[in-house]
């Protein structure tokens, strides 16, 4: 545990003379929109290390996160639109507010109790929405985003009543993007193969599993197993650059099969 002086004003001073006419070049030449691939980046980061159960690195990447929450807010300041204090503030009253059974006479005994008082407060808050999907992040990353919007349908009772449904329609988007590949018409197959990702989604969340982290354990397979094939080749004298796609998948079957 850390002393007791107040490293968030710390931090913000030091992201303030880094943006200093005076400070780093790298860093005034940044904005809001050129930071946006190093927050996703951090973000991951954070995640692999929840996975790997490394509370040191988990420290470390929440502290990246944290640079960049305040670079964020550094940006908004040199503007005069809020600051740092501010987005503290307004995460403060809002966790106050949409948790009335902890700071308020609310009751609320579950954790079903808890996420749906949550979301009647936050129907509140956002009256100027007028649908169920507003508000869903469209640069959240496309499987979560899928996930996220047929769950909110399904709230409402627009959903296949089990698993039947999404497979059928697995089938008939097959189908559809077998039938645009042979038209050669490329929009219309991108069309369709993002279709029949979403129809992967859709079964994936009746089958009780979320599809990224399908996809994410199917990287880490691949990943692990590629890595082997060039352990192998390797001892084998063997060069990737000048093998046939047969050998490879040659060595990739033994590998399988260990």
């Amino acid at each position: 545990m850390s002393s007791d002086k107040d490293w968030v004003q710390e931090l913000v001073g030091i992201m303030a003379k880094l943006r200093a006419p005076d400070g780093c070049p790298w860093d005034r030449e940044q904005d809001h929109k050129s930071l946006k691939p190093y927050l996703i980046e951090e973000a991951s980061e954070v995640l692999d290390a929840i996975d790997e159960e490394d509370m040191e690195l988990l420290e470390e990447e929440l502290g990246d996160v944290l640079m960049n929450v305040v670079f964020h807010a550094q940006l908004a300041t040199e503007k005069d639109i809020f600051n740092f204090q501010d987005v503290a503030k307004n995460i403060s009253e809002k966790m106050i507010r949409r948790h009335p059974h902890v700071f308020a006479d609310s009751d609320a005994s579950s954790s079903e109790d808890v996420e749906r008082q949550w979301e009647e407060i936050k129907k509140q808050e956002k009256q100027e929405r007028t649908s169920i999907l507003d508000g869903i992040p469209r640069s959240m990353p496309g499987l979560m985003r899928a996930h996220k919007i047929q769950k909110k349908v399904a709230k409402v009772g627009f959903d296949w009543p089990n698993e039947e449904g999404p497979l059928d329609k697995i089938d008939e988007e097959t189908t559809e993007l077998k039938e645009a590949l042979e038209s050669g018409d490329q929009a219309h197959i991108k069309e369709e193969f993002g279709d029949l990702l979403f129809s992967l989604v859709n079964l994936a969340r009746h089958l009780g599993f979320d599809a990224n982290e399908a996809l994410t354990e199917s990287n880490d397979k691949f990943t692990n197993r590629f890595k082997k094939l060039e352990v192998h080749c390797k001892q084998e004298s063997m060069n990737l650059d000048e093998m046939t796609l047969e050998e490879m998948d040659a060595v990739w079957d033994k590998v399988k099969k260990q």
